[in-house]
């Protein structure tokens, strides 16, 4: 599972740090679990001011990162509340998930770094170093 500071690094700022990530996802040699609500908050998230102006500098359209999202994500539903509760209410979808299907989860988010030991404790391999196997 990618949070939407990832998708936006791989596909708008393409941060040579997710330089394998990126290319582990074009081969299709892995996917990323993603609800409805996750592409929703992508959308929302682009159309911010600062964002608008980075597309625009970058001759990316806000439909080029939504339709890459859609080529590499794999459709799910929400998923019910997990046992671990996050302190950001708008990354607790992404912790949800990744608890539902045992999904490592790749994030940056402080609000979700910190929740490291109970997303272990949960299944949950956040960040891991092993590309290939989310």
């Amino acid at each position: 599972m990618l949070d939407t500071n990832i998708v936006l690094d791989l596909w708008l700022f393409e941060d040579p740090a997710t330089k394998p990530l990126r290319a582990a996802l074009q081969q299709g040699l892995i996917s990323h679990l993603a609800t409805d609500s996750m592409r929703e908050e992508l959308a929302r998230v682009l159309t911010y001011p600062h964002l608008v102006k980075r597309m625009a500098k970058s001759d990316i359209q806000a439909q080029d990162i939504l339709k890459r999202f859609d080529e590499h994500h794999v459709a799910a539903e929400p998923a019910a509340k997990a046992p671990c509760t996050c302190t950001d209410p708008d990354d607790q979808k992404f912790i949800d998930l990744a608890v539902a299907h045992a999904a490592p989860l790749i994030s940056k988010d402080a609000a979700i770094l910190c929740m490291k030991k109970r997303l272990s404790q949960s299944g949950v391999v956040l960040n891991p170093t092993d590309i290939p196997t989310l």
